[in-house]
């Protein structure tokens, strides 16, 4: 029985383990923490409609589920030619024959980040963003500003969905408190058309949506740094704010950096469409933590890190069998999700035939709710998985 290794706990990790398991193959995960976060549903912890432990499932019930072996510890070291990995406690593991790299990605760094909170940082951070946003509507009044960056070596690694529906969900939150007039929201990114990816007539949708909830936007000009109490521009411009959410842009994370295997511009681990590391036998690499091939438009998102570890599960089954059969994600390569405002939500997708988003009023948001049920339970083999999803 081949021996995989596979390093994090995230989306691509957590799939990987499990569909490995499927081939019957024996699997340790390694994670620098015991749970697994389902990231996409944590956008309610800010408004009080979830909590981190809502959108957590430990990994070791994960790990009774599937039959994989868990160790939580984290990752300080990888030797791929070796296929040697040694953990924060000085534990090295080796005598794998695969490893599968699936760590995720660090954030581009900013002047004054330690004055922003991220729902797309450390999960504590989201628990922080409730805290300091109830404190807001207990004074009564405050300004709230919340965007997200940009990365120019790699705009695959721009997260700019979930500032959007944390805002609007902030938005929606407060009118139902009664006091949205008492506040000042702001949208904000460097860039001239935040959220291009999602193509033109969204674009449009989204101006609409800022107008209807009267929120604020500042684009197309570099953030200088963060204050305690706003944000400096380029264009010698500041955005006054009492709380400032800001998601950074992705960038290759430092472990992977020191690894000696082939890196983007970006610092993301170079693979072919088999998320195979060409030149190191058994190495492969998923998730943020992989280059991703294909059109101008294409994005980092879990959907697509959950194909690449699928794929990458049977990819290393078929060559244990020594059978040249492999999968590759390009053609599932597409922009998918359910944008929630709290009282409704807009599907959004994008293919190389263009993209569109389609407003989904109340229903939209407990479909998102649904998915999020049917996240957790399905991962814990509760319930069965839908074909594709």
């Amino acid at each position: 029985m081949a021996k995989v290794l596979v390093l994090g706990g995230g989306f691509a990790g957590v799939e990987a383990a499990i569909y490995l398991r499927k081939q019957e193959m024996d699997v340790t995960l390694v994670s620098d923490r015991d749970y697994f976060y389902i990231y996409p549903t944590s956008i309610w912890i800010p408004t009080g409609e979830a909590t981190k432990e809502d959108v957590s499932v430990p990994l070791d019930k994960l790990a009774f589920a599937h039959g994989f072996k868990l160790i939580v510890d984290p990752v300080t070291k990888i030797e791929p030619k070796e296929k040697k990995v040694t953990l924060e406690s000085d534990r090295i593991l080796e005598g794998y024959d695969y490893i599968v790299v699936a760590l995720g990605q660090d954030k581009i760094q900013h002047k004054g980040m330690e004055h922003t909170l991220s729902i797309c940082g450390k999960p504590e951070e989201a628990t922080e963003l409730y805290k300091r946003l109830d404190a807001l509507v207990l004074k009564g009044s405050g300004k709230i500003a919340m965007g997200f960056g940009g990365n120019l070596k790699d705009p695959s690694a721009v997260r700019g969905g979930p500032a959007f529906e944390v805002l609007f969900n902030v938005d929606t939150f407060l009118k139902r408190k009664g006091i949205r007039e008492n506040f000042e929201l702001t949208f904000f990114a460097p860039m001239e058309k935040p959220g291009m990816k999602m193509g033109e007539k969204a674009l449009v949708m989204m101006d609409k949506m800022f107008k209807m909830t009267n929120i604020h936007k500042k684009v197309g000009s570099k953030i200088t740094s963060f204050e305690a109490d706003g944000i400096l521009f380029e264009d010698g411009t500041k955005i006054e704010s009492d709380l400032t959410m800001f998601i950074s842009a992705g960038t290759g994370h430092s472990i992977v950096a020191e690894s000696g295997l082939p890196l983007s511009d970006a610092g993301f681990v170079v693979t072919n469409e088999y998320n195979e590391v060409e030149g190191f036998e058994g190495i492969y690499a998923i998730g943020d933590s992989a280059a991703l091939m294909g059109p101008e438009w294409k994005a980092k998102q879990g959907h697509v890190a959950e194909v690449m570890a699928k794929n990458v599960a049977y990819n290393i089954f078929q060559h244990s069998q020594r059978i040249d059969s492999k999968r590759s994600y390009m053609e599932h390569l597409n922009i998918l999700c359910v944008m929630d405002t709290g009282n409704g939500a807009a599907f959004v997708y994008r293919d190389d035939k263009g993209g569109k988003m389609i407003p989904m009023p109340v229903i939209g948001h407990w479909m998102k709710k649904g998915w999020g049920w049917y996240c957790r339970n399905s991962k814990l083999g509760k319930i069965p998985r839908i074909p594709g999803m």
